[in-house]
């Protein structure tokens, strides 16, 4: 097909693109769209990139920092939501996506869902675990008190404490208790306390509200700052029926603000009487011990007897001992002289020089058969040798070549020949001698095997 003198437009590739990113982008500017969250991911640069998909299509998404930070919970694989945005083009893949300005769980608002993400996560960091926490003091003397300084549960607070205990040392440490920035300036609090006012317990209160009045206590942040604080925390954020993070995080919750004070100090006059008791129980004690004392000191006065008495007895018992010392020492030393006799005449019978004259002498006499027995066995050995180098010189064949034998070889071939039938008339053969060989030609061949001998050595 040509083109030629044709009108139709031609477009470039960026050209094509503008124009379907403009058309998508004027016709949905905004939209809402339901799905399910597959492929999320969240790279360094703190964009939120997903899928939204149904069971027939899909579409990517994205969510970018700006607009993500402002999510109370995270996305999550297989999560169903409602997102808002709009519809974008990118150029250098060729691809639309929704670009996301708002999304919201289905079935659950964002901050339960938040909640419970948090709160699983600092679970099974085991920033929960009651092992960790530490207990409070019996009758603390310094109290920070992280609230609102103009809200109704510091009010509470410090009536009830005011009634239980008067004299107790109260730093309220003012900080916002909701909305934006509210979990930061509560950690700073946290943190100036540990670090320059050493206090006995920490009390973090607010009064009731809802979920979102009281997200500044549900922070992972938060959590963390009450497990690294030194000083023991109270938390009594809301009502008995509201539960925050920091309740869980903290080493004590307290339903109410006016239940932390119950809790942190026992009334005045309880005390006073518990200690009245004791001083009662400590006076009778005292008292039944004292009259014991007596008792036994009468006692004690009755058999005491004359000490001149008890001296004579002394000195009568010492003088027996005496006796009984001297006895036993002359036995004593009776005993040692004999065991020394002993061990005289053992170490007279064990003496080195008798042991190494003993051992000089067994040292001589197997020195000596030692001696005889290597000449024996060289002797022995020379004789064999000699019987063997006498055996190893009959049976060398050369010896027996220079009694008059020989041995005759084919030529070229040079085998051995053990048979006249082993060669022909007219073949030339090698014989072997004693010393020396000859070069011969054979002219007659007889099969007979009888042989004859003289002096000069064997002949047919």
């Amino acid at each position: 097909m040509s083109l030629s003198g044709s009108s139709a437009k031609i477009y470039r590739v960026c050209e094509l693109t503008d124009e379907i990113s403009s058309l998508l982008e004027g016709h949905f500017e905004f939209v809402w769209v339901e799905g399910e969250i597959s492929n999320f991911s969240s790279p360094f640069s703190g964009h939120y990139y997903m899928v939204l998909k149904d069971e027939k299509a899909q579409i990517k998404a994205v969510m970018f920092r700006h607009q993500a930070r402002f999510l109370k919970f995270t996305p999550e694989d297989g999560m169903k939501v409602i997102a808002q945005g709009r519809i974008g083009v990118y150029a250098p893949r060729g691809e639309y996506q929704v670009i996301l300005d708002y999304l919201e769980p289905m079935g659950t608002g964002a901050l339960a869902l938040a909640f419970e993400q948090v709160k699983k996560k600092l679970a099974a960091d085991g920033v929960f675990d009651e092992a960790i926490k530490k207990p409070l003091p019996f009758l603390p003397q310094k109290v920070a008190v992280i609230t609102s300084p103009t809200g109704a549960a510091i009010r509470d607070f410090l009536k009830i404490l005011h009634r239980r205990f008067a004299n107790m040392e109260v730093v309220v440490v003012p900080t916002r208790v909701q909305g934006e920035g509210a979990a930061e300036e509560i950690i700073q609090a946290l943190e100036m306390v540990n670090r320059e006012w050493p206090a006995d317990v920490i009390i973090l209160t607010r009064g009731g509200g809802s979920l979102e009045d009281l997200w500044a206590f549900n922070g992972e942040k938060l959590a963390l700052a009450i497990r690294a604080s030194d000083i023991p925390v109270i938390s009594a954020v809301g009502h008995e029926i509201d539960v925050t993070i920091a309740d869980l995080a903290a080493d004590v919750r307290a339903s109410t603000p006016s239940a932390a004070a119950e809790m942190l100090v026992m009334e005045k006059e309880t005390l006073l009487d518990r200690v009245n008791q004791l001083a009662d129980r400590l006076e009778s004690r005292m008292r039944w011990i004292l009259e014991k004392c007596m008792e036994d000191l009468e006692e004690t006065v009755r058999r005491l007897r004359d000490p001149r008495k008890r001296l004579a007895e002394s000195w009568l018992r010492l003088d027996d001992l005496c006796g009984r010392i001297i006895r036993l020492g002359k036995m004593s030393i009776r005993d040692a002289k004999k065991g020394l006799e002993g061990e005289k005449r053992a170490l007279f019978y064990h003496s080195p020089l008798r042991r190494i004259q003993s051992l000089r002498q067994e040292t001589e006499f197997r020195s000596r058969a030692l001696k005889q027995a290597v000449s024996t066995s060289i002797s022995g050995n020379r004789m064999a040798f000699i019987a063997l180098d006498e055996r190893l010189r009959d049976l060398d064949p050369l010896s027996i070549l220079h009694r008059g034998y020989s041995v005759t070889l084919t030529l070229p071939g040079k085998q051995v020949i053990r048979k006249a039938s082993a060669v022909a008339e007219g073949d030339r053969v090698q014989v072997l001698l004693g010393d020396g060989k000859l070069a011969c030609k054979v002219e007659e061949i007889n099969d007979e095997n009888g042989i004859q001998f003289d002096r000069g050595g064997p002949s047919p």
